[in-house]
């Protein structure tokens, strides 16, 4: 058993995937905030279009 559980400590085949995992979540964590400011930032370029054109007369 003891053998079993050194082997198991010294085995790194999954260290990559953990990497990975972290990866992605830090990558999909900064599309989503990039996401949110992006969003604010177009619906208040939404507003000020549709107040010029309201108030815009021919």
């Amino acid at each position: 058993m003891t053998q079993f559980i050194k082997k198991f400590h010294r085995d790194e085949s999954g260290a990559v995937t953990v990497d990975w995992v972290v990866l992605t979540a830090a990558v999909v964590a900064l599309a989503a905030g990039i996401v949110a400011v992006l969003v604010d930032g177009s619906a208040g370029v939404s507003a000020g279009t549709e107040a010029f054109m309201t108030d815009f007369e021919f």
